[in-house]
């Protein structure tokens, strides 16, 4: 049997079945699916892990918080550890942690555990999986057979997102929230083992040696960076909504929020980082990442539609569940079946795309896609009121999901076509890591805004109100000021006994208006970032690169022959 070392570095058969030729997909497909539901597996049991563990919300968002800033501050040097050492292997070895983080957090007792096995052990493997996962796809496959491998993994991606609900939702309604961590460990044995169909891909180009500076300083870097803009939501973007408190100490930081100042430190040293890659580079060594990359414009114009795509597209993921559980009064199953026809639809656009890629310029395939994605936006905002169902958002969603399949399916591939199959994996990892910013920025602005709308509409529905006394509107809107998080989450406001049960219901169909016009008002803000994605597609080029610019990202490709 004859085997050669092609231009990717990828030791691999001359004539594999279609077997071997196309199960490698699926296994990434699947690696990059539980750690896309796990980033949303959790927001649908938020209320029965708090009383399982006999804690509170802040505690668990900060569960999901800290997953996010370790996923986001370490994707970079997962990326590049993979060109290195080797994308297969860190791909085994990010599945394995994974699994173990997973366990651990299973079977934790309080929020100390949870955050040690979800937040830190899964989000280091999920660091090192993710990068590889696209950078493995770009070297195994070309030509039409990569924009079909892209168009099966950005359809999985897409339909992950909204799978996470539903499959967060089945488990904790008829088992347990503890379920869905138990499903990562054996999701993760069979990546192990489906990983020895697939061929080893590195970067035989360069001395397997880590920039450890660079690590340090992108780490850290993002991971203050993000931090700032999680934080946002609790301390405020500007001035201080709340005394900033960090291990025991307080800090009143003038009476300004604690964001700016995490922003601002972040950005001072991810400008640092910038600067030390280029000294590395100058001298001859390996950075963690080249300065070249951020010339080529291919790449840079697809890294920053993917962020502003995920930052629009978390508003989604936010705003329903919300409206379903609190206006709706849907459990958890409910709201994730709710999200089904987005996630149905992006599962079956994808491939298609993916498919049309070779006979569509791929860059407008992406545009077709995100036309679509605003328009169910447009479409949702339109039909959401107090007595929306889930049936009434099927259109939209539908809308959104052919959007996100067509996107997904074309924006990865024409993105990291642009680099050599040499740094695909440090590329992936860049692309990955401003998805990350993109979606935790989404976050925390929707979360922001919606919290603020939904207090401001409780305040002025009370104030407003001809049911309630006079005499007793200060009271009770002090009493459900300080109950914005648990509204939001579905609880309701907690009203004393001695309120008549006539200004409770009262208070409960203001609260469901002021959830369902904050609602509203952040979608307007989804809408504008879903237009600005659209706008920013317009710097793509036309098609995709099937072999990279190697000038672009200082490279020469060398091509090995060997027989076994």
């Amino acid at each position: 049997m004859t085997k050669k070392l092609v231009e990717n570095n990828c030791v691999e058969d001359e004539n594999p079945s279609l077997f071997r030729k196309w199960v490698p997909v699926f296994i990434l497909s699947l690696a990059l699916a539980i750690i896309l539901i796990d980033t949303t597996l959790l927001n649908v049991s938020l209320g029965n892990i708090i009383r399982d563990l006999n804690t509170d919300i802040q505690s668990i968002q900060w569960v999901i918080t800290a997953y996010s800033l370790t996923l986001a501050a370490l994707t970079i040097t997962g990326g590049r550890l993979g060109d290195l050492f080797g994308r297969k292997k860190m791909f085994i070895l990010g599945a394995a942690l994974f699994a173990v983080g997973s366990f651990i957090a299973s079977i934790s007792m309080n929020v100390p555990t949870m955050i040690v096995g979800e937040s830190i052990i899964e989000g280091v493997g999920a660091a090192l999986m993710m990068p590889a996962t696209a950078s493995l796809l770009v070297s195994l496959y070309k030509g039409r057979d990569r924009g079909i491998a892209f168009g099966i993994w950005g359809g999985v991606a897409a339909a992950s997102t909204a799978i996470g609900p539903l499959l967060g939702g089945w488990l904790t309604t008829n088992y347990s929230w503890r379920w869905g961590f138990r499903i990562n460990v054996v999701i993760a044995a069979l990546l192990i083992l489906g990983s020895f169909l697939i061929k080893e891909c590195r970067d035989t180009e360069e001395k397997p040696t880590l920039d450890w500076p660079g690590v340090i300083l992108s780490a850290s870097g993002l991971f203050i960076l993000v931090y700032g803009i999680i934080e946002s939501s609790t301390f405020g973007w500007w001035k201080a909504k709340e005394v900033y408190t960090l291990f025991g100490q307080t800090y009143k930081l003038w009476g300004y929020s604690i964001t700016p100042f995490a922003i601002a430190i972040g950005a001072v040293i991810l400008t640092l980082f910038f600067f030390w890659e280029r000294i590395v580079e100058a001298s001859g060594k390996t950075p963690l990442v080249s300065a070249n990359i951020f010339k080529n414009k291919q790449f840079v114009a697809g890294s920053v539609t993917t962020g502003i795509m995920a930052l629009g597209q978390t508003g989604l993921i936010f705003v329903l569940p919300v409206f379903l559980q609190a206006v709706r009064g849907q459990n958890a199953f409910q709201t994730g079946l709710a999200l089904l026809p987005l996630s149905a639809t992006a599962l079956v656009i994808a491939p298609i795309g993916g498919f049309l890629s070779h006979k569509i310029a791929p860059k407008r395939l992406i545009q077709a896609g995100l036309v679509l994605n605003l328009a169910g936006y447009i479409v949702l905002q339109f039909v959401l009121n107090v007595n929306s169902t889930a049936g009434n958002f099927v259109p939209a969603l539908m809308l959104m999901g052919a959007g996100m399949g067509l996107t997904m399916a074309s924006i990865s591939n024409l993105t990291l076509s642009a680099v050599s199959s040499q740094q695909s994996g440090e590329a992936s990892g860049v692309n990955n890591t401003i998805r990350q910013l993109g979606g935790t920025l989404g976050t925390a602005v929707i979360g922001a805004i919606m919290l603020t709308a939904i207090s401001a509409n409780l305040a002025s529905g009370i104030s407003q109100s001809n049911r309630i006394p006079e005499q007793l509107k200060t009271f009770v809107s002090e009493k459900v000021a300080n109950q914005t998080s648990n509204i939001e989450f579905g609880g309701g406001a907690r009203i004393p006994g001695f309120v008549p049960k006539a200004i409770t219901d009262e208070i409960t169909q203001i609260g469901h208006q002021a959830i369902t016009d904050a609602n509203k008002e952040a979608l307007n803000y989804a809408i504008a970032i879903a237009t600005l994605g659209l706008i920013s597609s317009f710097w793509l080029k036309g098609g995709v690169n099937i072999e990279a610019d190697e000038s672009l990202v200082g490279k020469k490709k060398t091509v090995r022959q060997s027989t076994s």
